[in-house]
């Protein structure tokens, strides 16, 4: 009796051994475990971080990137504001397609672009609309035509007299593969005329060629031609949201004017390359819709005639989703290529 009872005691001893070694891994790789992860988790960011534009400097999507950008560089970190023109679009759309999915290179764009660039280029594959990661919608800005004070027109109907009375005499300036350009191309069918349309690498290059005379006609958003509409350096003859601009409420909407067919807004926003970590799309998301709320870019952006929108990641994907079929269409039926 007495050998079974030491032979008990001397089982329970290695067994008690045997659990503390083992209490003793467990807790050395736990240690180890989150060492590693808090060496991983580095603050985002470290440095600053590349925010690309397709387009040059001055036109519209420039001008919303460098109001967001300014923003978050006192907040999230500093923004760089890189502009990438070139290839309608593409240039910028490809230098960012192939960065690195790390949260140090984002791209500014609008949703149209987003939607059509792949569906215009020959150089995309066909699942390139997935190229990119949503991070927020910026803003929100309707388009103005306009026309230069030379041109005989104060109302859309008499533009597209005049149109039809002059076949293909009417110059149209829009930068190439940009949201201005397929508007007047729903403009142009929607009406039945036909005008020249003059390709430009950015919306900055074509109202100075308007001012100057070298063309008659524009779609640009509000934040490019509200200044020149207000100095009465060119003529608005509609505005292509569903309702009336606050910003231009004498200005009947394109559906106002016998042109139904004629309803674009242009909504920009940041994306990331595809892989982008969901951390990071959290913090960039996070910041961006504190920004868009602040008083100071809401009024920065009310002086250009644009509405700051913000929201989810899912809501700026779920607005891609509704656009793009249209704009793709558009320009599938048009036989448009950029390369």
């Amino acid at each position: 009796m007495s050998s079974m009872t030491e032979l008990a005691r001397v089982t329970r001893r290695r067994l008690c051994c045997c659990l503390c070694c083992c209490l003793c891994c467990c807790l050395a790789f736990a240690s180890l475990a989150v060492s590693a992860l808090t060496a991983d988790a580095e603050p985002y960011p470290t440095r600053p971080i590349k925010l690309i534009v397709p387009f040059p400097p001055g036109g519209p999507v420039d001008i919303m990137a460098r109001l967001i950008g300014d923003k978050l560089s006192s907040s999230v970190g500093q923004i760089v504001v890189e502009n990438r023109p070139g290839g309608g679009g593409t240039v910028g759309y490809k230098a960012a397609v192939n960065a690195e999915p790390d949260g140090y290179t984002l791209h500014y764009n609008g949703l149209t672009a987003l939607s059509v660039i792949p569906a215009l280029s020959k150089s995309f594959e066909p699942d390139a609309k997935n190229a990119f990661a949503p991070v927020a919608l910026v803003s929100s800005v309707p388009f103005v035509l306009a026309v230069a004070p030379r041109i005989p027109a104060t109302t859309v109907a008499q533009l597209v007299a005049y149109a039809r009375a002059n076949p293909g005499k009417l110059n149209f300036g829009a930068p190439v593969g940009a949201t201005p350009q397929l508007v007047g191309e729903m403009f142009k069918r929607s009406a039945g005329i036909t005008f020249v349309t003059v390709p430009y690498r950015g919306a900055a290059n074509s109202i100075t060629d308007m001012l100057s005379g070298q063309i008659d006609m524009v779609f640009e958003p509000t934040s490019i031609v509200l200044a020149h509409i207000v100095g009465e350096k060119i003529r608005p003859l509609a505005v292509t949201s569903v309702w009336r601009s606050p910003y231009l409420p004498d200005l009947p909407t394109m559906v106002e004017s016998g042109m139904p067919g004629v309803v674009a807004v242009s909504r920009t926003g940041i994306v990331a390359p595809a892989g982008t970590p969901p951390a990071i799309i959290a913090t960039l998301n996070r910041a961006i819709n504190v920004a868009v709320r602040s008083q100071d870019l809401r009024a920065a952006l009310q002086k250009l005639g644009a509405e700051p929108v913000g929201g989810s990641p899912q809501d700026f994907a779920a607005s891609l989703a509704e656009e793009a079929p249209k704009w793709i269409e558009l320009v599938q039926s048009a036989g448009w290529k950029i390369d």
